[in-house]
């Protein structure tokens, strides 16, 4: 087994020096900063909820937070039981509290999903509401120990299906949208939201996703998404197009990304062009799934001024992810991530911006009418124009403090030749990988106390790149 030091090198043209202390002062308000008054608690059961886990009781239930926003706000509760749902509207003043020993169960009848105008996979459409749904809201929280099963196996068993047969039309670019499955919980729109304490499991879609909203706090929160199987994209906590946001001491296994941040994709999300920026994710954990920490695919917005820290990942595809694509454009920036420790994991870090070109690029095959497709297929199909704005940028990110016990690959890093990796910096960083791994287009990379050991005695490969030196 053989070590590979990497050397400093004498950063010329990039400012500033990864040795200044980072101002991070923005951190501090981060977070929701006002939560619903408890002063009248209004129980689902005295409004006809029935907790067999049979019935579906979607109507007395959304009837109590009616009463409750209506009457100045306060606490929504439920009685120890099962209950039976499909998708719920909290409202402004409102606290849902999910106590210990009681279970929401997601309805697995897509009619009790109503479309709504949202965002999903980077692109504004008609889709499912979810299970728990904020928009357009203010001052909400939802918490308590108890237990929320979205019971999405009916969504897994319809994406599997449409997928075998997208594929083979050469469609793989749009199953996604098209299969419309059901996310979990969603915050749209909206301001000063908690989340707090729950577990989730077996996502039909994304567990958590806050859209178009600040000054949101995701605590405290389990995700176990592979009970029932193998969920397609269930992530964990997806932050998109949202700011002063704050997630920590959340535990996550998922099938996809586990904590991710996202602003729009392609032209669309060009158009929309709203930033994630402003997010603090801290104290957590990422089991399985496709990233303890992933920017992207949908990068359009822009992702900027990220602090993630004190973070664990115990067998994720990826610890540290920035993926987009050459139709995406956008810049991600300004990005820390320190103090994290990850074992058995695929890449430790991994940086491209070519991503899943299958899904990544759509292009309508022979044999169909523009005139008469659906409306999203023909936001996918819009071109970037000119297509310049559709390459990504990838600068200013800090890397520092991170142990690496096992990976397949330390590093797989490939930027464009238009546009590379421009100023990595990585202090005191230890990896254990099977291979070192590459990195390809690549510009001021400063590297101190960085230590790589291969099992197969591998040095990373530098490619076309100009300031990294090893």
């Amino acid at each position: 087994m053989k070590a590979i030091l990497f050397a400093s090198f004498l950063l010329l043209t990039i400012a500033p020096s990864f040795a200044q202390k980072p101002n991070l002062d923005w951190t501090k308000k981060v977070g929701a900063r006002k939560k619903p008054s408890s002063k009248k608690v209004y129980w689902v059961n005295n409004y006809g909820a029935v907790s067999d886990g049979k019935t579906v009781t979607t109507k007395a239930i959304q009837a109590a937070i009616d009463a409750c926003a209506s009457n100045g706000g306060g606490v929504v509760s439920f009685k120890p039981g099962e209950y039976l749902m499909g998708s719920i509207f909290i409202k402004s003043g409102v606290h849902l509290k999910i106590d210990k020993g009681v279970l929401i169960k997601g309805s697995q009848d897509f009619a009790d999903y109503p479309e709504m105008d949202t965002r999903i996979a980077g692109i504004e459409m008609k889709w499912p509401a979810a299970l728990i749904n904020i928009v357009d809201q203010k001052n909400v929280a939802v918490s308590g120990e108890g237990k929320v099963n979205a019971q999405g196996k009916f969504c897994w068993d319809k994406y599997w299906a449409m997928r075998k047969e997208y594929e083979a039309k050469g469609l793989r670019w749009i199953v996604d949208y098209d299969a419309k499955r059901v996310r979990t919980f969603l915050v749209q729109s909206s301001s000063d939201v908690t989340l707090k304490g729950l577990t989730f499991s077996n996502a039909g879609f994304w567990t958590v996703q806050v859209l178009y909203s600040d000054h949101v706090t995701v605590d405290g929160v389990t995700i176990r998404n592979n009970e029932d199987g193998h969920g397609p994209s269930t992530d964990g906590v997806d932050v998109d197009s949202s700011s002063w946001v704050l997630v920590q001491n959340c535990d996550i296994d998922c099938n996809d990304d586990d904590f991710c941040l996202k602003s729009g994709r392609d032209w669309d999300g060009l158009r929309v062009n709203r930033p994630t920026e402003y997010v603090v994710i801290r104290k957590s954990v990422a089991r399985k799934g496709g990233g303890l920490l992933t920017l992207g695919s949908e990068t359009s917005g822009g992702i900027r001024h990220v602090l993630a820290e004190d973070l664990v990942a115990k067998g994720t595809g990826n610890g540290f992810h920035i993926k987009s694509a050459t139709t995406r454009g956008g810049v991600v920036e300004d990005i820390y991530f320190r103090n994290v420790v990850m074992d058995s994991v695929g890449n430790a870090f991994m940086y491209t911006m070519n991503w899943n070109p299958t899904y990544s690029y759509s292009k309508l095959p022979e044999g169909y009418t523009y005139e008469t497709l659906p409306s999203h297929w023909k936001t996918m199909l819009q071109k970037v124009e000119p297509a310049e704005k559709g390459i990504p940028k990838f600068k200013d990110i800090y890397v520092s403090n991170v142990k690496v016990a096992q990976a397949k690959k330390a590093i797989n890093a490939s930027g464009l030749e238009q546009s590379p990796l421009q100023n990595f910096n990585f202090s005191k960083v230890d990896i254990n990988a099977a291979a070192a791994g590459d990195i390809i287009y690549a510009q001021q990379w400063t590297l101190k106390q960085v230590n790589i050991k291969s099992k197969d005695n591998s040095t990373v490969s530098v490619k076309n790149s100009n300031g990294v030196s090893l």
